[in-house]
């Protein structure tokens, strides 16, 4: 037998659309995530389709009203929730482990992108608390959660505008934080790139950034920060 003869590879109806990676759970210890946005709604029909015969843990991002329905037609009890553009399979999310991941929203107008990153971390075994409207025009919102923050082991802050609250952050908590520039803004903001620059420019250390809108990837990163220490052959945290 030929090394990959024993591979997977995808049914008919999904060749020339996807190639899903079901190993990525075991190789890397999180799920498989498929990125909707531009899918037809057709195409995410037989992915979910797919992630259903397989019974593979999968996390769909950036998921429309249309592509939702899509995902589940062929994936009617999989978890939904709107405001994220997020849908998943299993709907029950794994058991909670490891540190606290805090999300921080500027504004209300930031939310979708804070929800985003929330349900990344949960799905991917945190436990989670979501702050919302605590940006910089008013310092004291942000003061008044200080405890919760300092309890966090890794926290999101979300911000578009000028982008100044994740270095304001940064400079209160020990935690690392996980910056995400939001295309929230009038027009210097340049659709999140004048959030985006702010934050890579943050003299607080200890601040990562992430692309534009990228609440998924905030929430992954954050996730991975906050997970529990690694065990060694003998049962004992290394």
């Amino acid at each position: 037998m030929s090394a990959d003869e024993g591979a997977w590879r995808p049914p008919a109806e999904l060749t020339g659309v996807a190639e899903l990676d079901f190993d990525r759970a075991r190789r890397r210890g999180y799920p498989e995530a498929v990125y909707c946005e531009f899918k037809t709604p057709e195409q995410l029909r037989s992915i979910a389709a797919e992630v259903g015969r397989r019974e593979a843990r999968t996390i769909f991002t950036r998921a429309s009203a249309e592509q939702a329905t899509a995902v589940l037609d062929a994936l009617p009890q999989a978890g939904h929730d709107p405001e994220a553009r997020l849908l998943w399979w299993p709907a029950e999310p794994p058991q909670a482990s490891g540190g606290l991941v805090v999300v921080a929203a500027a504004g209300t107008s930031d939310l979708p992108v804070a929800r985003e990153a929330q349900r990344t971390a949960e799905l991917l075994g945190r436990r989670t608390e979501l702050v919302v409207d605590v940006g910089v025009a008013g310092l004291h919102r942000i003061l008044a959660r200080l405890d919760l923050l300092r309890s966090a082991a890794a926290v999101v802050v979300v911000a578009g505008m000028d982008g100044a609250l994740p270095s304001v952050v940064a400079g209160l908590v020990a935690a690392p934080v996980v910056a995400v520039p939001t295309s929230v803004g009038y027009g210097a903001a340049f659709d999140g790139l004048a959030p985006l620059l702010t934050m890579l420019n943050s003299c607080a250390p200890g601040v990562a950034v992430v692309n534009i809108d990228n609440g998924y990837g905030a929430g992954h990163l954050a996730a991975q920060i906050a997970a529990p220490a690694p065990t060694t052959n003998d049962g004992n945290r290394s």
